[in-house]
């Protein structure tokens, strides 16, 4: 059998649960590779052990970053105190800090494989977007973060607005927005306007919202997007949109799908809540 590549959901620090699914799965740590889908740290009560596998997979481990990630690197700095229940002690007051520190601000928010012809992105890819345009946005992200305005990046990141996209955003309004839609975003409404408020299901959502991967996008080139965040949502099958947030750190599972198979092909299993 040829390397397998496997994406797999929402992590928040749950390192026994990914110990079990890569047994359940038969990774092979030395060929087989990983997508992550962000939020590999925060309120699970490992996410010092999550980094540490992770990183030692070096470049057959692919990430990238989550809410969770960047308030990790906001509290980092002193933006934003970690409280008790986010569980980040264990990296923050960690001799080598520095390290986890740096290996998530190297983190892109969006991943695309053209020879898969998959992209994954934490929240999703905001529907009036095209592809290359969403990789583009998210590179402005990346230079900024991963440069000498990381820390002003951070302490501007935070809010809600602006809720909808426009080409002439400058500045901090638009690096906020472009942030917002790769790793905040569940409902929008027809005009592209960004729901934060509402978390649920689309059971008890306002009728005027939608999940934004039920607005078509013409524009994704027949590109397969995998996204988490969504825990309440669950897993989410439905072409070209694969959701794997299955709610590992509230004590549902964590999933995984591998990427190669002729069809969809989803191994969970169950986790303890963090």
């Amino acid at each position: 059998m040829g390397l397998a590549t496997w994406a797999i959901g929402d992590l928040q620090g749950c390192r026994a649960p990914l110990d079990r699914l890569l047994e359940k799965i038969s990774f092979d740590i030395s060929s087989d590779r990983l997508w992550l889908l962000g939020d590999l740290v925060g309120r699970g009560p490992d996410s010092l052990g999550v980094l540490d596998l992770i990183i030692s997979l070096g470049e057959r481990a692919i990430t990238v970053l989550g809410n969770h990630d960047l308030h990790f690197l906001a509290s980092a700095v002193g933006i934003k105190p970690a409280k008790e229940k986010d569980q980040l002690n264990q990296i923050l007051d960690h001799p080598d800090r520095e390290k986890y520190i740096n290996f998530i601000t190297n983190q892109s928010l969006i991943h695309y494989s053209p020879e898969q012809n998959t992209v994954m992105a934490h929240a999703g890819i905001y529907p009036w977007w095209s592809l290359d345009l969403a990789l583009s946005l998210s590179s402005e992200v990346s230079a900024v973060l991963q440069g000498a305005q990381k820390i002003d990046f951070l302490r501007h990141m935070y809010g809600d607005t602006p809720t909808r996209w426009d080409p002439s955003l400058a500045g901090w309004p638009r690096l906020r927005f472009i942030t917002n839609a790769l790793t905040r975003m569940r409902f929008c409404d027809q005009h592209g306007h960004l729901d934060f408020d509402q978390k649920g299901s689309a059971v008890s959502t306002p009728t005027h919202l939608r999940p934004w991967f039920d607005f078509p996008n013409a524009q994704l080139n027949k590109a397969r997007v995998i996204f988490g965040h969504w825990s309440t949502m669950g897993l989410v099958n439905r072409h070209p949109y694969l959701g794997l947030d299955t709610g590992c750190v509230w004590g549902e599972c964590l999933s995984a799908v591998h990427l190669e198979a002729e069809h969809v092909n989803i191994v969970s299993v169950p986790c303890d809540r963090a």
